[in-house]
């Protein structure tokens, strides 16, 4: 079995222990994170009339690691705060905050626990505008604070190559798909981190499994490639 991880180089590690012991195993990272100023991202935030009045943050990401104290700053005393995803919600913890709600899938999962605006929403430079529009529509202001930007790589033609030999790959993010998705085998299954990313990849692909978790390993290991 051949299988493919396509995080960024160095974050495959823990992607590594969910592979049966047998398996070829290579990387090619589909996507790089450019990660803007600190300083800039806080002098954004100060610049906000909401500076200090926000009544949420919504934190999307465990990649906005860097700017989650900066945020905090922006808060008022009491503030929620709600997390996208179990690693992002490790994250908050490590930095001590106390999080308010989590959703394990999309952002939009939390639209109905986030009750006071206004709302600082905390991610990508690209997101999905699925909260934003729930709580606008609900009377909620969301100013949303741009941290980080995915980046598509240039793949050279052996990494082309070895996407279209793969038996398995880990897409962790649809803008990773729309990098790998020309040149898999429809033979080949996908592995997910969850139904965001699943739902684009059964657009164009209908091999698709849904979980990085260790118990991962022993469905690939059945699988017949």
């Amino acid at each position: 079995m051949k299988i493919v991880l396509t995080r960024e180089s160095g974050h495959n590690g823990v992607l590594r222990t969910f592979t049966p012991p047998l398996a070829t195993v290579q990387e090619v990272p589909l996507t790089r994170t450019m990660y803007r100023a600190l300083a800039d991202v806080e002098i954004e935030l100060e610049s906000s009339e909401y500076f200090r009045s926000f009544w949420s943050l919504v934190v999307t990401s465990a990649r906005s690691g860097d700017y989650v104290e900066s945020a905090i700053r922006a808060l008022r005393r009491g503030a929620a705060v709600f997390s996208v995803g179990r690693a992002t919600t490790r994250l908050l913890v490590s930095h001590d905050i106390v999080v308010t709600g989590e959703s394990e899938s999309t952002a939009l999962d939390l639209a109905p626990l986030v009750r006071r605006g206004p709302v600082l929403q905390l991610g990508a430079v690209s997101v999905r505008d699925d909260l934003s529009h729930a709580l606008t529509e609900r009377g909620l202001v969301v100013q949303h604070l741009a941290c980080y930007e995915t980046v598509a790589m240039e793949l050279t033609s052996l990494q082309r190559e070895t996407l279209a030999a793969a038996d398995v790959l880990f897409i962790g993010a649809p803008s990773a798909w729309e990098v790998a998705k020309a040149y898999v085998s429809r033979d080949a299954w996908v592995v997910v981190p969850g139904p965001t990313t699943a739902d684009v990849v059964r657009e164009s692909h209908d091999r698709v499994l849904e979980g990085w978790e260790p118990a991962i390993r022993d469905v690939l290991a059945t699988l017949e490639v």
